[in-house]
């Protein structure tokens, strides 16, 4: 996404109620607390950790930032087994021995050999080296699902999160140019560590309201007639209430709407409920529980 204006990026965050209305613009709902979190993310130059059920939009969070901005997105995305090589950085040995072969025979000390293999040009930069070196803007790192990496990658990023630097062995101290803007987003399929907590900025995001609801599928799908929307919208918080393994979130009630909208249906019925199930039931479980509700007793508890 573009940048909103020429104006300069101090502009879109010079209070709560300014960032809400860029956000806006760039058609992301925020209601003022996160907008507030955000803000004060910018502030105190500190890392916000977003927590919430999947699919309400945390992610999101990020990329908006980086497009009011106007500056580089750069993502990390967590999972089991996460090490350096991966998120940080990693040596190019091919590159690294094939400097040694043309090295040899020359009079270079050892040290003098070592210290030319492992300058930067030998070093490939992963995600949270790249949010360090940027050069030219502060960028936004964004940590997406970090509740996925294991303990040890969580205590590596306390370097990070609290002195923007990170330790390169045979290198040293890397500090940061530019502090990130960093956004790590969290699930909560485990709890995360108090240190990390400690050096974050907290904010969860629950549920939408209706009319909160309603606001980002006008504002995402505006082509959609107002009747459809409220329906669809009734019936994917009815959907929540039913204690799915796997609620649907905002992403998924925009999914349903879609796709009622791609068969060429103007409401719903229980048909269309029935033909859109995988929309908003993201498992077998779920889909037996949702179908075993009834799904025609869906439409008179939603209208």
């Amino acid at each position: 996404m573009p940048a909103l204006s020429e104006q300069p990026a101090e502009e879109f965050v010079r209070d709560p109620d300014a960032l809400m209305q860029s956000f806006g613009r760039l058609g992301y709902i925020a209601d003022r607390s996160l907008a507030t979190a955000v803000y004060l993310m910018t502030k105190l130059r500190k890392p916000l950790l977003i927590e919430g059920h999947a699919g309400l939009g945390k992610t999101e969070v990020a990329k908006v930032l980086a497009s009011m901005l106007g500056t580089q997105l750069i993502r990390l995305q967590c999972y089991e087994g996460l090490d350096i090589s991966s998120s940080v950085y990693e040596w190019n040995y091919q590159k690294q021995l094939l400097a040694i072969k043309i090295q040899e025979g020359t009079e270079q000390s050892v040290e003098e050999k070592e210290k030319h293999i492992f300058s930067p040009e030998f070093l490939l930069e992963r995600p949270l080296l790249r949010s360090i070196l940027a050069q030219d803007a502060s960028p936004v790192l964004l940590i997406d699902e970090i509740d996925r990496a294991d303990e040890a990658f969580e205590a590596f990023l306390l370097e990070l999160l609290s002195d923007f630097q990170i330790s390169v062995p045979e290198m040293g101290t890397i500090k940061a140019k530019h502090i990130p803007y960093v956004i790590l987003t969290s699930n909560r399929t485990r709890e995360l560590s108090d240190a990390l907590k400690r050096r974050c900025l907290y904010h969860w995001i629950d549920y939408p309201s209706f009319e909160k609801e309603m606001s980002i599928v006008r504002t995402r799908l505006p082509g959609i007639e107002e009747e459809l929307g409220m329906q669809v919208v009734r019936y994917v918080q009815t959907v929540r209430a039913l204690e799915l393994v796997k609620p649907p979130g905002v992403a998924e009630t925009l999914d349903c709407a879609q796709a009622v909208i791609s068969l060429g249906s103007r409401r719903l019925s229980a048909e269309v409920i029935d033909a859109t199930i995988g929309c908003v039931a993201k498992s077998m479980e779920d889909s037996v529980k949702l179908k075993s509700a009834g799904i025609d007793k869906l439409l008179p508890r939603t209208f």
